[in-house]
């Protein structure tokens, strides 16, 4: 009998995309009435028509909308915001087979931007390959972490989170796969590893985003409350988090080196990703061309983390500083037309893949929206909560939060739909405005971890790591990380 072999990466997310088109027809379709700020005016869009009203605080107040008014001036607030109590069933609207056939290319339409910003990438790590400096430089730092490649996991793990935690690090993690994978294989890894230290510690990051401008302050804004508030919680979820998870990976990865029939990997037929190291590389000492090569590629990653952290950057000027990167790499190491030509596609194809994921799982989202379910699942959510009150509701709110973002995978999307609704509960039930933004932090910083519409699946791609074996390495700490943020939850309460 032939055993069980768990779905491709695409074949899961089309199932998904089948039962949410399906899901519309269960379903009654609805929405809340909706406000936006365009150029001095609140377009207030409802079930029957779109009103235009002079943008003034009065108008938010009357809504009972608890932001200011600046940050649509500003810019700060672009997305529309989901109005408190304007829910209203809406005609149905069905998605059915052609939605289906639809929903993937409409989703690589809408994801244009990362996918290209990943094919670029490819080029990028396809012409530094052809150099020869990627596998002399990986082979020096393996060599000089001997011994050490514990401290490397801990080092990248912190730093991945400190990303996460500040600016919403997680796509760009991406790219750093082609550097570690061969490193910790060398190692005795195997390729969970590196999966666990770039995504797992993204996830710390994002679950204890302290300052996370598409996160936290975003859905504060949202809330109606400063940003500052409740940070001390964040803060706690982001160290104990942090020990819980980084402990968990380094344990894994040591057990996986000392004996890897440990590894929960052993014994499946699957291809190595991008070169392993080789022996006779690791005496062979840099030259001065090798050195050059390795300092520009290593510019290019400081260059990406500052450039979105402190200029504002996103994906059209991080793919323009990889592809810029990749023509000055050419050119140092002096690869004709040609040969730079199909050095870029050759990379580039080998992240086809992955790119392709991405645009797929975007389509989930779509079949929903169009289908008019989103806000009826948000509806239902906020019912179910507001007749909760006192100690049990903040835990609560973190789980319906957690299952809200498997449908709503965007930070800033979820965060401006749901705030507006689950933030003017607070009064009603009596807990902190801030601790509601905290369970939205928490609920949705956990569902990273495994949802298909997020970056899992593409990070999983990378490595050729099939999402159940992921889903059976990841639950314990995510088992771990709720009982700590449903914790903290309630002495926020209590304090």
């Amino acid at each position: 009998m032939k055993k069980f072999q768990f779905p491709n990466p695409f074949t899961v997310l089309y199932i998904i995309i089948i039962l949410s088109a399906i899901a519309t027809f269960l379903m009654p379709a609805g929405s809340f009435s909706t406000l936006s700020y365009d150029a001095g005016n609140f377009l207030i869009e409802g079930k029957e028509n779109t009103v235009s009203l002079k943008a003034s605080q009065s108008v938010l107040d009357s809504l009972n909308l608890k932001m200011e008014l600046s940050k649509f001036e500003e810019g700060k607030i672009r997305k529309p915001v989901s109005i408190p109590n304007t829910y209203a069933e809406m005609e149905s609207s069905p998605q059915g087979l052609m939605a289906i056939v639809y929903a993937p290319i409409k989703g690589i339409y809408e994801s244009i931007d990362i996918i290209l910003f990943v094919l670029i990438i490819g080029g990028f790590i396809g012409v530094f390959t052809a150099s020869g400096a990627f596998d002399r430089g990986l082979s020096s730092l393996s060599e000089k972490m001997k011994g050490r490649e514990k401290w490397l996991i801990v080092a990248v793990m912190v730093l991945v989170a400190i990303g996460g935690t500040t600016f919403g690090m997680q796509e760009e993690t991406i790219a750093f796969y082609p550097i570690l994978v061969p490193i910790f294989l060398a190692a005795g890894y195997d390729l969970i590893v590196p999966v666990g230290a770039l995504y797992g510690g993204s996830c710390i990051g994002l679950m204890g985003a302290m300052i996370n401008p598409f996160e936290t302050i975003i859905a504060s804004d949202a809330a109606g409350v400063s940003w500052t508030l409740g940070i001390y919680s964040r803060l706690a979820m982001f160290i104990l988090g942090g020990i819980v998870v980084i402990t968990y990976v380094l344990r894994y990865a040591e057990r996986v080196k000392k004996d890897p029939k440990q590894s929960l990997l052993y014994n499946m037929d699957i291809k190595q990703p991008f070169s392993a190291l080789k022996k006779s590389e690791q005496a062979e000492k840099l030259n001065l061309k090798t050195q050059l090569l390795l300092v520009l590629f290593g510019l290019t990653f400081v260059i990406m983390v500052y450039g979105v952290s402190s200029l504002g950057w996103w994906f059209e000027e991080m793919t323009a500083l990889f592809l810029v990167s990749a023509l000055f790499l050419g050119l140092i190491i002096r690869l004709g037309e040609n040969a730079f030509v199909n050095a870029f596609i050759a990379g580039a194809k080998d992240l086809l893949g992955v790119a392709l994921i991405i645009g797929v799982a975007r389509g989930i989202t779509i079949v929903m929206n169009d289908g008019q379910i989103s806000g009826t699942i948000l509806n239902y959510a906020s019912n179910m909560v507001s007749g909760v009150d006192g100690l049990v509701f903040l835990p609560v709110l973190m789980l319906v939060f957690f299952v809200l973002a498997f449908f709503i995978s965007s930070s800033s999307g979820l965060a401006l739909v749901s705030m507006p609704i689950m933030g003017a509960l607070a009064n009603v039930v009596g807990v902190p405005t801030e601790e509601i933004v905290n369970a939205y932090v928490f609920g949705f910083g956990l569902m990273m971890f495994i949802t298909p519409a997020g970056i899992i699946l593409p990070s999983l791609s990378m490595v050729n790591v099939p999402y159940n074996v992921w889903l059976k390495f990841v639950w314990r700490p995510m088992l771990m990380m709720a009982v700590i943020g449903m914790a903290i939850l309630a002495v926020g309460y209590l304090v």
